[in-house]
Parts: structure tokens; C-alpha cells; sequence
């Protein structure tokens, strides 16, 4: 059986995607839906062809996470512009997982060459890998950015549906590690407001993000920081936006409630040409958490390909 292809003519509107979202959380709680996941994973994939930054976003998306200004568009940003389209795949009908309360575990980003202001931007993504988890059922969304038919970037974002377990489901608990708090090269502090500051920069208005009382609604006691907008922090924490092709990978812990504020530390790695080829290459290694409370928030690793 072949992929199919949904051909989308805009970027899609994430504010009516959550509207939407929500809306089918409040039958599947009215209808008392078994919480049980029987769909396996459509076959198709989503597709916006000609996307395009304005200098004026960027700009704003490079101030707020920390980026000097540049016609480089970092490879986070990117993950921005390909959101919407993932989000029309995980909020169709044939999707066997409810959007809304969907919690991000993971993201890969794979920059093979940089994609520069201006250059029109081809986006594809793509769900597979259902799969169990000890507290739900996890997915990866994958997304691929081609400027003139070459691939530049590529993403995997790993999600969670919490309470939404597989019919089959032979999940394990996984024991969490001791994490002992490395010496701060920084100090983060989060105001209130950050959420709503970076849904203006990506056009994420996920509700947990803007205010308290959105986030109680999904189950959180206060708002909390933006993933993605703590990730790209981090990138910009590492000083790594000269390499032109590099890896970034990042793992998400407990959530940042904001205000608040983060304690991070990013220790560069060079190894020596005698090590492996994998160990050779230049890295970063970050980790952020809370500065109270010592629990950790995230940690990943950016690699020089």
C-alpha cells in the first residue's frame, strides 16, 4: 500500500487545531471513550510546499531565545515553521492518539547544511512507531525540510498520550536515575509571561504555556515554559551556530513552571582524533533544572557532523 499525500495550500492555524483539539476532548470525556487504542498509524503524509521566514519573526525569535541576529535560520526555528504541519497530521480524524495533553518527550534535529533567510522551504512529516509506555502510549512525528529538492534538516519528536494505553500493551516501567546537579555555567530567569512571549514568535498557543489557568485545565498547577523554547536556549547557551551541520538531541524532565528560575550548564567536549569516529567529533553536553528544587528539567547534546 502505498503513502498518500495530503497537499496543504497554507500553513495551518494552530490556535484552531487547539481550538478543535479541545473541543474532542470534551466529548471523548462526555462519552466516557474507552481509553484504550485499537487505530494503527495512517499512511500518509502531510506536505506545505514554498514556506517562507519573514526577517521581521526570525528576528524576534532569535532575541528571545538568546540567537545574535543572522540570516541563519537555527535549526529550532525550523522546527517551528514544520509545527503546524505535524499538528494537522495529529489533530486528523484517522490520528489514534487525542492532541490535546499530548506531552513531548524527545526531539532529534539533524542539520545537514544550513537554510538560510529567504530560501523557500518544502515541508513533508510523517507518524510511525506506536509503541508502548509505562504511563500511556508514545508515538514519533517526523518532519524533513527541502530547499530545491535537497534535504537540509530533518526532525523526530517523540510524543506521549498519558492514560492512553494499546489494547496489546506490555508496558515496563522504566526506573529514573539519580540526577546529581553539575556546576551552573547559567542562570535562567523565567518570567510569567514567557509562554505567551513565545507563542507570538512560533504561533504556538498551546494553553499549558500561556497561563495558569489554561495549564490547570490540562493538569498543571501553574503555566510552564515552552520545550522547545527551553531547547533553543540551550543551542544558543552552547555557542555552536557556526557548524554548518551538527545533530541536536534533547530529553525533557520535569516541566519548568514559570515564573521561575532554571539552573543550566553546557560542557563542550572535543575528543581527541584516537577516539572513535563518533567520539571525534566536536559536542556540547547541557543539562537545565530547577534551581530550588535540583529536579531536572532537560538534558541533550549538540555533535559537529
Amino acid at each position: 500500500m502505498s503513502t498518500s499525500t495530503v497537499e496543504l495550500t497554507s500553513t495551518p492555524s494552530l490556535p484552531a487545531i487547539y481550538a478543535s483539539a479541545a473541543k474532542d476532548a470534551g466529548r471523548r470525556r462526555f462519552s466516557r471513550t474507552s481509553s484504550g487504542v485499537t487505530g494503527a498509524l495512517p499512511d500518509t503524509r502531510y506536505r506545505l510546499r514554498a514556506i517562507t521566514a519573514s526577517a521581521e519573526r526570525l528576528t524576534a525569535y532569535q532575541h528571545l531565545v538568546g540567537e545574535p541576529a543572522a540570516d541563519r535560520l537555527p535549526a529550532c526555528f525550523v522546527h517551528v515553521l514544520s509545527f503546524p504541519v505535524a499538528m494537522s497530521l495529529m489533530a486528523a480524524s484517522d490520528f489514534p492518539l487525542p492532541l490535546m495533553g499530548m506531552v513531548h518527550l524527545d526531539n532529534r534535529i539533524d542539520q545537514f547544511a544550513p537554510i538560510v533567510l529567504g530560501e523557500a522551504i518544502d515541508i513533508d512529516c510523517r507518524a510511525n512507531h506506536l509503541r508502548a509506555h509505562h504511563r500511556g502510549t508514545q508515538v514519533d512525528v517526523t518532519a524533513t525540510a527541502r530547499v530545491g529538492g535537497t534535504v537540509r534538516w530533518h526532525s523526530r519528536s517523540t510524543y506521549l498520550a498519558k492514560g492512553v494505553f494499546l489494547d496489546d500493551d506490555d508496558r515496563q516501567t522504566v526506573p529514573r536515575p539519580e540526577f546529581e546537579p553539575p556546576t551552573p555555567t547559567g542562570l535562567w530567569a523565567l518570567p510569567g509571561d514567557i509562554g505567551r512571549r513565545y507563542a507570538r514568535v512560533s504561533g504556538d498557543y498551546n494553553p499549558i504555556h500561556l497561563s495558569s489557568a489554561g495549564a490547570k485545565l490540562l493538569g498543571f498547577r501553574r503555566a510552564i515554559a515552552h520545550g522547545m523554547y527551553l531547547a533553543a536556549r540551550a543551542v544558543a547557551a552552547s555557542d555552536v551556530r557556526h557548524w554548518d551541520a551538527m545533530t541536536q538531541q534533547v530529553s525533557f524532565g520535569s516541566p519548568a513552571i514559570v515564573p521561575g528560575r532554571v539552573a543550566f550548564a553546557a560542557q563542550p567536549n572535543e575528543r581527541g582524533e584516537e577516539a572513535g569516529a563518533e567520539e571525534s567529533r566536536a559536542r556540547v553536553d547541557y543539562v537545565g533544572w530547577n534551581a530550588k528544587s535540583g529536579r531536572k528539567h532537560f538534558s541533550g547534546s549538540i555533535i559537529h557532523n
